[in-house]
């Protein structure tokens, strides 16, 4: 049992955090409501986490580190990294922990008891506007059970933190509708009580700190009447209510009859039925309908329905009301990789959701900027073949939600730019949604990369490390690397980047657009431009600085 924290001690307690979080970030995402549903809250809190835990690790490198100077090091990994509201108030809670506690060689109860009053002042400070239900009001809880603590030991006041903690977050779907609603706690609460768990286990001693995090458990709460009626965003106005219900226990073997057997008997029942799984064994349903009792009966006959939830719809939106939701008429979004693409697509008026290779976008995170727009139509461009797919998906939710999005499915940045470069708001969204739809098929797309590993394609044999020119997503050239154990070189990729403009211009067209990816040599804009005026003087070349991470060069031929 510890008497007092230390250094050793705040760095058990920062991994003993991120293993819990680790385990329950699917847990804490799948109820994460407020103040957007994105799914992403547990998430967010681990990759917080591990970057403060990065953070006091290189710290930890000094001798003689003190528990001050440790909780700062967490502060500041924690904000550097910070992802999401939850996030940043994670690093103000370690930020308020290192001030109350900072010059001292270690942290007694009492100490610990001024710090958690110092992380509920600053948590409090970084929100703009405080909402009873969210983890202010568990963090507040535990300061105060903290304060008003009988003992002055350690593992008792951190003991009587985490249990308020826990009691408060019990109580979070009294407070908000949000949460009531959807029957489960809120999500940044229950990533705080993870974190001050595993804190009173470390100063209990126990050899896992990490299992001591209590399990992620569904709350049932009487709902009051506001939490059981909403505005109908879609479907139908002669459906009057929407029902909602979890589904598993399908016949193992069965699911995929079962489930297309529901949808149908939902459909005679209702609209806006979704039966979507979790590809394991748990699916969730959706229907507006008038006979509630039918659709719950519907999936008894089907498996075992929980967290059932019967919302009744308010009369239809009003036109006042949809202009609350809809702040403006049209919008394009558009995903990119690359800063200097996004800053082109920035600059001719999209929306722009950043794709991270490490971390590629989620549904959520997409339907998220989809609603965040506030437009009452819209028109997406994946820039990627691989991306188109998630972009319907999203599409198809937001449609649901009420929107009216239109995927046109680029491939490249370059075809995104050229439907974007015939974008005109006055049109009708369809006319405007066929001009880009056109001007991005009317754009031959090509691009230089390296090669990854040996393989056939239909310009030959390449290997490892040698430049290839694509052309409309096929391998038309190769220029093999200079020597077997040298990478290609600045001449290789200019040669290629050449040679694939001149096989895109073969067909004919007027203007090349040129995205230079991060590792593009400086040259390669001059050097190219010098060989189209000789080989090709009728073209016009506009070459921009993309920053892409995969691509050395993408082209676009119009």
């Amino acid at each position: 049992m510890l008497q007092a924290l230390d250094a050793a001690a705040v760095r058990r307690w920062a991994a003993a955090c991120v293993d819990a979080l680790d385990a329950q970030r699917d847990a804490i995402d799948r109820i994460n409501v407020f103040p957007v549903a994105d799914g992403d809250t547990g998430t967010n809190l681990l990759t917080t986490m591990r970057a403060a835990l990065d953070a006091l690790l290189r710290a930890s490198a000094e001798d003689g580190l003190a528990v001050g100077a440790a909780l700062a090091a967490l502060a500041k990994g924690a904000l550097a990294g910070a992802r999401g509201n939850s996030g940043i108030i994670l690093s103000q809670v370690f930020r308020g922990l290192a001030e109350a506690i900072d010059g001292t060689p270690s942290a007694t109860g009492p100490a610990v008891r001024a710090a958690l009053r110092r992380a509920d002042e600053l948590a409090l400070a970084a929100v703009s506007e405080p909402v009873d239900g969210t983890v202010l009001s568990v963090l507040h809880a535990a300061s105060a059970a903290a304060e008003s603590c009988g003992s002055d030991t350690l593992a008792e006041v951190t003991r009587a933190a985490a249990g308020a903690a826990a009691e408060a977050l019990e109580e979070t779907p009294r407070q908000l509708a949000a949460l009531a609603r959807a029957g489960v706690v809120d999500a940044g609460g229950r990533g705080l009580v993870v974190l001050l768990d595993a804190l009173a286990a470390v100063v209990q001693g126990r050899e896992d700190p990490a299992a001591a995090a209590r399990p992620v458990t569904p709350s049932r709460v009487a709902r009051a009447a506001d939490a059981l009626v909403a505005e109908r965003e879609s479907g139908s106005g002669d459906y009057a209510y929407e029902v909602m219900y979890l589904l598993d226990g399908l016949v193992p073997g069965r699911e995929k009859d079962l489930v297309t057997r529901l949808r149908r008997e939902l459909a005679g029942l209702g609209d806006c039925v979704s039966v979507v799984g979790d590809g394991e064994r748990l699916w969730s349903v959706h229907v507006h309908c008038n006979d509630v009792g039918a659709a719950i009966e519907a999936g008894i006959e089907t498996g075992r329905p929980h967290r059932i939830s019967v919302v009744r719809f308010a009369d239809q939106i009003t036109e006042a009301a949809r202009a609350d939701r809809f702040v403006r008429e049209r919008a394009v979004v558009a995903l990119v990789r690359g800063e200097g693409v996004a800053e082109l697509f920035s600059g001719e008026g999209a929306t722009v959701l950043p794709v991270d290779p490490a971390r590629p976008p989620t549904e959520t995170d997409l339907l998220a900027v989809l609603a965040g727009t506030r437009a009452a139509h819209l028109v997406v461009l994946p820039n990627d073949r691989e991306l188109t797919t998630l972009a319907e998906a999203a599409a198809e939710q937001a449609i649901r939600a009420g929107q009216d999005v239109v995927v046109v499915p680029t491939a490249s940045p370059v075809q995104g730019l050229a439907a974007l470069a015939v974008h005109d708001s006055a049109r009708r969204p369809g006319d405007d949604v066929v001009a880009m739809a056109e001007a991005a098929a009317a754009t031959r797309r090509g691009e230089v990369v390296l090669a990854q590993r040996e393989a056939i394609t239909w310009a030959g044999r390449c290997q490892p490390g040698d430049v290839l020119g694509l052309l409309d997503g096929e391998v038309v050239l190769i220029e093999p690397r200079p020597a077997e154990h040298r990478p290609a070189g600045d001449a290789e990729l200019v040669t290629a980047a050449c040679r694939l403009a001149d096989r895109a211009l073969a067909s004919g067209g007027e203007l090349v657009t040129v995205l230079l990816g991060e590792s593009a040599p400086l040259r390669l804009a001059g050097m190219l431009e010098e060989h189209l005026r000789h080989s090709h003087p009728e073209v016009e070349l506009t070459v921009y600085p993309g920053g892409q991470p995969d691509a050395v060069v993408l082209l676009g031929v119009e």
